[in-house]
């Protein structure tokens, strides 16, 4: 049988190697891109606007206008040679020049002295910078802008450098912004070199080069961010073929090639995809203000030993041109996620195929399409649709159950969502007809039964039962740090009682800082069950503890997205049971806390 082209790229083979798949893949993401850029086309040229800014007692470090063109054209020239690499010709970021020939830099000064300042201190710098900005001509909501705060600490005589700078980023396709740290060795000139030596507060005793690599690949980075780059890490044959992801730990290999150190930093063929689109790089604003609205239908997802794939058919308006999955294992935040890519065809259908998982891991499957305006879906946030959980084994094998009973459940989430009964019904008995597995038949009964649930007796009141549910039993008291206290349902969202890829039936939503109480009267003998945050949460922290009677019985140590703890506990004589939720001292942001199958027994 003949294959088409499309149907090529659907069943492109694992072994491949990395050129072959950017040499399969671009040719037919760039046909959908220039097909809709065709039609009633609107051209732009957007650029990336640069602002040095400084505290009210400093000025600019020496010779900054020159150091930072050189350095931005240089990060210019490096995404064009990435982009020509994988196929796109030399796309890259636009930047802006005086009538003078060099770059234009936008001098801010701040209010307040270095002291006012620190590296939280993003908010606040954006804001001082806006004036300038606007009266430049330049909408900071609408453009991409880079920032570099003059908040370093330079020793010429010790050769020490310190920086107490914000350096993060975020945006776009549409806007964003970047901060970044100046200071007087920051030089392109020095990127190449082996010596002389500096002492970096951070990084140790390092050479200028490596100092420039960490804080120029930094520059790039960010940028990366504010263009609307997430983290990612190379796969191992795109390591041996390329080298350091610049997205993942790429921001310190920059340039280390110059030194013979290394093969420097590229740019995945993901992350290639997702910029081809980007207003900057493409100079197309065409549908710029349309919102992601990519929705999939019909997704698969099935093991194939130490891989699986994710297949289904999307479908957006503007048209979708690639479909990108990331395999982020438990830990590492999303530094570590490895990445996987489709081109949808014809009529939408496409297959990923994760082969570079993780060992002894759970994880994270998050998928992010791609529309032709540049408009992304977004896998930030515990609601997100495009997430899916897994579990490797050490010997490499696979369990999608979590997310095959997702996949299974889905219509019954949906029509519990939507407080429907008669549809909850309806999908039960599509459930039920289909013979699932029993945990999943009983997260189907348990769900289903959140829209009419009332609790049944605290547990002080149960008189003949040997086991007492404390997801279905009335506490005393409940708080939670979002939201409002949910039992056997997470609010406002398809997220199923799952961890590590784990599913329960049942649970207590707890967003830290959360504290729920049950009164006891003494009657139960040992408290079991498990705690963690849900599968398909991104990011977030957490600290569990059970007190009795105020004394602390059980403490967990920091818990993140994926990791599963477990307790058994003598509870005998105890009147007053205590289940709280802390954040990990990181800030509550995602700290979706659950307490899953919480029992007491006697």
């Amino acid at each position: 049988m003949k294959l088409t082209f499309a149907a090529l790229l659907l069943a492109f083979p694992l072994h491949a190697s990395p050129q072959d798949e950017i040499s399969a893949k671009v040719p037919a993401a760039k046909a959908i891109l220039d097909a809709w850029q065709a039609k009633e086309p609107a051209r732009a040229e957007k650029k990336v606007h640069i602002v040095y800014w400084t505290p009210s007692d400093r000025e600019p470090a020496p010779q900054y206008q020159e150091r930072l063109g050189a350095i931005m054209e240089d990060i210019r020239d490096f995404y064009a040679k990435e982009m020509k690499r994988l196929g796109f010709g030399p796309l890259t970021v636009r930047l802006d020049y005086a009538d003078d020939g060099k770059m234009k830099v936008h001098v801010v000064k701040g209010r307040q002295p270095y002291a006012k300042y620190d590296v939280q201190s993003g908010g606040p710098i954006r804001n001082e910078c806006l004036t300038t900005l606007r009266a430049a001509g330049i909408d900071p909501e609408k453009e991409t802008i880079v920032i570099f705060c003059n908040m370093s600490n330079w020793d010429a005589e010790k050769s020490v450098i310190t920086q107490n700078s914000p350096y993060y980023a975020g945006g776009s396709n549409r806007q964003g912004t970047a901060w970044q740290v100046d200071s007087p060795i920051l030089d392109l000139g020095s990127l190449a070199k082996k010596e002389p030596r500096v002492k970096d507060g951070q990084y140790g005793d390092i050479s200028i080069g490596r100092y420039n690599s960490i804080f120029i690949g930094g520059v790039c980075h960010e940028l990366g961010h504010a263009l609307g780059l997430p983290h990612n890490k190379q796969r191992p044959d795109e390591e041996t073929a390329f080298g350091t992801a610049l997205m993942g730990s790429g921001n310190r290999s920059y340039g280390e090639n110059l030194r013979g150190e290394g093969k420097g930093s590229f740019l995945t063929l993901a992350h290639g995809l997702k910029l081809a689109s980007h207003p900057i790089f493409c100079g197309s604003v065409k549908g710029i203000e349309r919102p992601a609205n990519a929705a999939l239908k019909d997704v698969a997802i099935a093991t194939q030993g130490s891989t699986f794939t994710f297949s289904g058919t999307v479908t957006a308006d503007p048209p979708p041109y690639a479909v990108l999955g990331y395999m982020d294992p438990e830990g590492g935040g999303d530094y570590d996620a490895t990445t996987c890519t489709a081109i949808p065809d014809a009529s939408g259908k496409f297959t990923l195929q994760a082969n570079a998982l993780a060992a002894g891991k759970p994880g994270v499957f998050r998928v992010v399409v791609v529309q032709a305006n540049g408009a992304a879906s977004s896998f930030a946030g515990a609601s997100t649709p495009f997430t899916y959980p897994y579990l490797v084994a050490k010997d490499g094998e696979v369990d999608l159950s979590a997310s095959q009973a997702r996949l299974q459940l889905s219509p019954l989430i949906e029509a519990v969502n939507k407080r429907d009964a008669a549809a909850a019904a309806s999908a039960l008995a599509a459930v039920q007809f289909a013979k699932p597995t029993p945990a999943v038949l009983e997260a189907a009964k348990v769900r289903a039964g959140t829209l009419s649930a009332t609790p049944g007796p605290s547990p002080a009141e149960e008189k003949t039962a040997t086991v007492c549910r404390l997801s279905d039993a009335r506490p005393a008291s409940a708080n939670v740090g979002w939201g409002r206290p949910a039992y056997n349902i997470l609010p406002g969202s398809d997220l199923l009682f799952s961890c590590g890829s784990r599913l329960f039936a049942r649970g207590i939503y707890a967003h830290a800082p959360a504290v729920h109480t049950w009164q006891l009267g003494g009657k139960w003998k040992t408290l079991n069950g498990h705690a963690g945050l849900p599968d398909g949460n991104d990011g977030g922290s957490c600290v569990f503890v059970v007190k009795a009677d105020g004394k602390e019985l059980w403490r967990s140590k920091k818990t993140e997205s994926g990791t599963l703890r477990s307790f058994n506990l003598n509870v005998e004589g105890v009147n007053t049971l205590e289940l709280e939720v802390d954040n990990a001292g990181d800030g509550n942001s995602s700290d979706w806390g659950c307490w899953f199958d919480p029992e007491l027994t006697r």
